[in-house]
């Protein structure tokens, strides 16, 4: 199956070069391209493609606005998006977390990491990876946002298991990789994720992520 991809990003040599590694791939496929965030949003929402790899600045919307209209928590079909962004801005990284993004590219990610990233959003296995979005996410809960809110503990304590998921996840490990470490079956790590989002109120990985980093779940790494 072709993973069918929207690009935006405000420099036309940023989306061609970003369009010739994806298109590289067999089974990846770039539908269209976006030079603000307005345009995103209108020819996503059309177009409905898999994953949407939207930059964070852009012009009329940025990538924060972006993510909220496609994947944000009152959007009843969400898609899937991945955003592009640096380390220091973390009000920008705070805002795309909360505001659905299933992973995080770094500016400078080679193109091995830009075609995880479009794959993992794909299967619902978020770029949660140690090179990535741990570090973010580190830097993130280092000093939260001003005005975030940290968030609340569950109405519904995890059990023991759900709780070494969460840190698996947190740690970057992908379901295949949870199910070898755990020893237990790839169906039941998938199980668990499902319940864990539920319990969290989170609707993808790299939330239960960040609700990892925030409350001290994972040591030094």
């Amino acid at each position: 199956m072709t993973i069918r991809v929207l690009l935006a990003d405000d420099q036309a040599m940023v989306r061609g070069g970003l369009r010739l590694i994806l298109e590289d791939q067999p089974d990846i496929s770039v539908v269209a391209e976006a030079a603000d965030g307005a345009e995103a949003v209108e020819l996503a929402r059309r177009l409905r493609p898999d994953v949407c790899l939207v930059d964070i600045r852009m012009p009329r919307l940025d990538g924060i606005d972006v993510t909220r209209a496609l994947a944000g928590p009152g959007v009843a079909d969400p898609l899937r998006v991945v955003v592009v962004t640096t380390f220091d801005l973390d009000e920008y990284v705070y805002g795309a977390l909360r505001g659905g993004a299933a992973g995080f590219l770094l500016k400078d990610a080679g193109p091995a990491l830009l075609v995880e990233a479009v794959r993992a959003a794909h299967a619902g296995d978020a770029l949660v990876s140690p090179s990535v979005t741990v570090r973010l996410l580190r830097h993130l809960t280092a000093g939260p946002a001003p005005g975030a809110a940290r968030s609340a503990a569950p109405d519904r304590p995890l059990s023991d298991r759900e709780i070494e998921v969460v840190r698996a996840i947190a740690r970057g490990r992908t379901n295949q990789e949870i199910a070898a470490e755990l020893f237990i079956s790839l169906s039941t790590v998938k199980s668990h994720v499902s319940a864990i989002q539920a319990k969290l109120t989170v609707r993808n990985r790299v939330e239960i992520a960040a609700w990892a980093w925030e409350h001290h779940l994972i040591g030094p790494m």
